[in-house]
């Protein structure tokens, strides 16, 4: 770690994780309602479940983007953070209005709009933290280094950020108020979501492979292109069964085939800079967990999102499980993962530790990763009979949903072994044995410890 500063990502990672744990164990519990679902139903209500569940995953990856940032940032920059304490306030900000959300949850308050249910006043405390963040940011970048890394993902963040208003504009009219939600939902994970990804994903490689940084951003600035061209007019995808013109069926369907090829791209540039590569860096873990990202997300959105993006098919298979198993394979791949390779790579450095035993880290990426293959291949199958079924036969919702239960089941089994883990995870990167901590000496600098 080469800037004091650097350490207030610790606490943005720590807090990052607690709600990671906590959106794994919701989503297992969603998971065993659809088994049983009678399960809790007085007590705790499957659309509560399902809040916390979609909630504590946006939380916890946006705090590990802002982690990112305080991490990387004064490396690229080569200068501290303008303000560590903006940066803990901002993190204050965060948790006092999850808890609140949370809090409102339990009680029945919330907005109804999916993963847009908070209340006012916790919008209002997100819009205030994004703004100190942004500033802090800025400030930061403005006044020290320049470089392709800390522009896209600069780009990226202040993108994010602007998009959170529509969050507050909520017009009575359905087809106008779908419209704007998927402005921040598509907007986010389809377009801004992934510069943030692209920036993080290549200051990992070019601290892990050693490629030389303008081969870095050469391939930094293709994929930034490409997912903006795509994945902006891709939102139409969403427009087709809203009220919206029927011109976006057509728009949606073709921009969206498009949106394959950053995610292609990610993949090629992951492995192509690992192939250059002349470092043999020390931490594995925090390699796996890149490659691992950048190849899942490909199949995860590329794959899987094209599967049933075009208009002709999404007409039978929109609001399926066929949409279930793209989006928690998505997610994971483009998002969860590249957070947990910056967690892996950081970490050993922000705690004073040579990269630990990397097994366990190692074992909770082949877990996570198979189980949620696993689900995404149970929940393939399921929508796609679901479709037939419902959409193609007619049969009723219910009846239908009862043949599909041997899915639900090996889909909570699949589950089950993503939370496993996810808890060996946490385990293996916050837990120190006493033959990992790096003894305080003239002999272990920053770099030493970095792995650099």
């Amino acid at each position: 770690m080469k800037y004091q500063s650097q350490k207030v990502a610790q606490a943005y990672f720590i807090c990052a994780m607690a709600l990671f744990a906590i959106q794994v164990l919701g989503g297992l519990l969603a998971g065993w309602v659809y088994v049983a679902p009678n399960f809790l139903s007085e007590l705790l209500p499957f659309n509560i479940i399902r809040m916390l569940h979609t909630n504590a995953l946006i939380v916890w990856l946006l705090l590990g983007f802002f982690g990112a940032a305080y991490f990387l940032i004064p490396e690229e920059s080569e200068r501290e953070i303008y303000s560590v304490k903006l940066a803990y306030l901002q993190l204050a900000i965060l948790m006092i209005g999850t808890l609140g959300a949370v809090g409102s949850y339990l009680v029945g308050i919330h907005g109804g709009r999916e993963f847009l249910e908070q209340p006012l006043w916790v919008k209002f405390g997100i819009l205030v933290a994004a703004l100190i963040f942004l500033f802090n940011v800025s400030m930061t970048v403005l006044a020290g280094k320049k470089t392709a890394i800390t522009n896209v993902l600069l780009m990226g963040l202040w993108l994010l950020s602007l998009l959170w208003i529509f969050a507050f504009i909520n017009p009575e009219n359905l087809s106008l108020d779908k419209m704007y939600w998927w402005f921040v939902v598509h907007l986010w994970v389809e377009a801004t979501w992934e510069l943030v990804m692209a920036a993080i994903l290549a200051f990992l490689l070019l601290k892990l492979t050693g490629v030389d940084r303008e081969v870095v951003e050469k391939w930094l600035y293709v994929i930034v292109a490409t997912a903006l061209f795509s994945g902006i007019l891709g939102t139409g995808h969403h427009f087709y069964w809203i009220g919206l013109p029927g011109y976006w069926q057509w728009v949606g369907s073709i921009f969206s085939t498009f949106e394959v090829i950053p995610f292609f791209l990610m993949m090629s540039f992951a492995f192509v800079m690992v192939w250059k590569g002349r470092k043999n860096h020390p931490n594995k873990a925090a390699l796996l967990w890149s490659l691992g990202s950048s190849t899942v997300a490909f199949f995860g959105a590329g794959v899987w999102g094209f599967l049933h993006t075009l208009h002709g098919v999404n007409f039978y298979s929109h609001g399926t499980q066929i949409t279930a198993a793209h989006g928690h394979l998505s997610f994971y791949g483009a998002y969860v993962a590249l957070n947990l390779a910056i967690f892996t790579y950081a970490m050993p450095m922000l705690r004073g530790r040579a990269p630990y035993n990397q097994v366990l880290n190692m074992a909770s990426f082949w877990l996570m990763t198979g189980g949620m293959a696993f689900m995404t291949f149970v929940l393939t199958f399921a929508g796609t009979i679901q479709t037939h079924m419902q959409r193609v036969i007619g049969d009723y919702y219910m009846d239908v949903q009862d043949s599909l239960s041997i899915f639900y089941l090996m889909r909570f089994g699949a589950g089950a072994a993503v939370v496993i883990g996810a808890l060996l995870f946490i385990y293996a990167l916050l837990v120190v044995r006493k033959d990992e901590v790096i003894a305080p000496g003239p002999s272990h600098k920053a770099s030493t410890v970095a792995g650099e």
